[in-house]
């Protein structure tokens, strides 16, 4: 979500994944994923500064956690059971 200010001034806050595309048309406007026209204060730019501000504070949160045991990413990397650390391939052996 990133806060922005419509013309009269007030304050509002969108949810950056259903912008679909801005213009300056000389006003800054926002294009959302629903057709719905959004005229705003800050340019371009600036919009899509707080964009990327806001995806990297997403992705920072996901980096930064460790892995749920439960979750899928951790149930797919976990050994399977009875299976050896070594043996890559179950029923390759050397011998």
């Amino acid at each position: 979500m990133i806060r922005l200010t419509r013309l009269n001034s007030h304050g509002l806050v969108i949810n950056a994944d259903l912008i679909k595309f801005i213009e300056n048309a000389p006003d800054t406007v926002l294009t959302m994923t629903s057709g719905e026209k959004i005229v705003v204060r800050e340019s371009a730019d600036e919009v899509v500064e707080k964009v990327i501000a806001f995806r990297r504070s997403v992705l920072a949160g996901l980096i930064s956690t460790s892995p749920d045991a439960n979750s899928a990413l951790a149930v797919a990397e976990a050994p399977e059971e009875g299976s050896h650390p070594d043996h890559a391939v179950e029923g390759n052996s050397r011998g």
